[in-house]
């Protein structure tokens, strides 16, 4: 039996049972690693890269360190896929992000799961001003003494609890913040910032506009995926905070602009 794409194409004839199985897992899951995988199937590490090898190959999956991706360019990943993805690297950059931003500062968030960790570390801030479209953001910051949270209005996106639509954007062109925590969902070659839905997009756009100092935050994953919508530029950083060193061209890009480049290793 063969397997139908989510482009409506059909799976190569000669793909092996467990190779559409893990297929099937990326698609669901939005990606694999080898070492669950291994244990999955009972077979050995070196057996899974070699299937994995070969989907790659056949331009089924993305391979990322320790595994693959589902490659899509269209639709984002479901959120706890998003959330569950190089946690420990957005960890790492919520802590550098946080030592940043000192007391009594004001500060927009906008959507996504590598601000929701900056709000975690932003926690024990004192005379916080924070303005989200966040849901996620403003709970988490909702629960610190000493930060005031503001929450822009709109239509609340189901899958991930953002806060998209005209009156959000009414609402934080009101503010001028001393800092804006921007995530994006994939960082094209060339330095631009993708994401997903437009609608979201227009909201992260004003955002910059209304910062005095525009940080970007994104792990490592972010270089190998794409997206169809484009924030903006990584130039028009102040600084961009990530969790690995990134591509030679995405430091180039950094240097030439004088954006200030934090790596959270």
């Amino acid at each position: 039996m063969m397997i139908a794409d989510d482009q409506g194409e059909t799976d190569v004839p000669h793909l092996q049972p467990r190779q559409a199985d893990i297929l099937e897992i990326a698609r669901r899951d939005g990606r694999v690693e080898v070492e669950r995988l291994s244990s999955h199937f009972g077979v050995t590490p070196q057996t899974i890269r070699k299937d994995l090898n070969e989907l790659c190959d056949m331009e089924k999956l993305q391979r990322v360190h320790g595994g693959a991706m589902f490659p899509s360019s269209t639709v984002n990943l479901a959120y706890q896929s998003r959330r569950d993805l190089a946690s420990g690297g957005k960890a790492r950059i919520a802590g550098a992000v946080a030592a940043m931003i000192p007391n009594n500062a004001s500060v927009i968030l906008n959507i996504g799961t590598t601000t929701e960790q900056v709000a975690h570390a932003l926690r024990r801030h004192e005379g916080l001003l924070a303005i989200t479209n966040n849901l996620n953001v403003a709970f988490i910051l909702s629960e610190a003494e000493h930060v005031e949270v503001v929450v822009a209005g709109g239509m609340v996106r189901k899958s991930d609890r953002g806060i998209i639509g005209a009156a959000a954007i009414d609402l934080i062109r009101q503010f001028k913040v001393d800092f804006a925590v921007i995530g994006t969902s994939a960082i094209d070659e060339g330095g631009e910032l993708l994401d997903f839905d437009y609608r979201e997009v227009r909201v992260s756009q004003v955002i910059l506009k209304q910062a005095r100092k525009k940080i970007l935050v994104a792990d490592a994953m972010k270089f190998q995926r794409r997206a169809p919508v484009q924030i903006g530029r990584l130039a028009d950083m102040d600084t961009f905070v990530t969790d690995a060193q990134p591509p030679r061209q995405i430091g180039e890009i950094c240097r030439q602009a004088r954006v200030e480049l934090v790596v959270a290793e």
